[in-house]
């Protein structure tokens, strides 16, 4: 792959439309913006597309939330997910789920899109079932701004995991 640095606008764009889930314009922004030698790093990167989320405002921050699918939900049971969320939820043992796990995950995505009007969102890889619902109970009864921003902290995490994905194939 070349740097980074050195893409033109359409391969940059689809080389990282899928960092941050149904939302090209942060890559698009990013090229933008301009790319330097520090992008051509994940690290780098994702400072960059990073700052376009922060910077954005409130609105597109939690649109950006809501293009998260549930955990275990209705689009992964009938394989509506992205290839990268598909992947995520997989490696994580989601779609593995017994059916109390299942049944208790529902249960908590309707509670939560109800209570915060977004998704619940965890960077779930290298984690498993028991350690996600844990995580899941713990962060059910937070305050909608605290909430909030742990979500778009977990997307971060998220994008972070995206990029080195690409970027340094192991």
């Amino acid at each position: 792959m070349i740097p980074v640095s050195q893409m033109n606008r359409d391969a940059f764009v689809e080389t990282f439309s899928g960092i941050y889930e149904h939302s090209p314009w942060v890559a698009a922004m990013a090229w933008d913006r301009g790319l330097s030698k520090t992008e051509d790093t994940a690290t780098g990167l994702h400072a960059a597309m990073a700052d376009i989320i922060y910077l954005a405002g409130r609105e597109p921050q939690l649109i950006l939330l809501r293009a998260h699918p549930d955990l275990a939900g209705k689009l992964a049971v009938r394989g509506g997910l992205t290839e990268e969320s598909t992947s995520e939820q997989a490696s994580a043992g989601l779609d593995r789920c017994t059916e109390q796990e299942f049944n208790e995950l529902k249960m908590l995505n309707t509670r939560y899109r109800t209570t915060f009007g977004f998704p619940y969102i965890l960077a779930v890889k290298g984690r498993n079932v028991p350690e996600i619902l844990d995580n899941f109970r713990s962060r059910i009864n937070n305050d909608v701004e605290a909430e909030f921003n742990e979500a778009l902290e977990q997307v971060h995490q998220i994008a972070l995991l995206r990029i080195r994905q690409i970027l340094e194939p192991s």
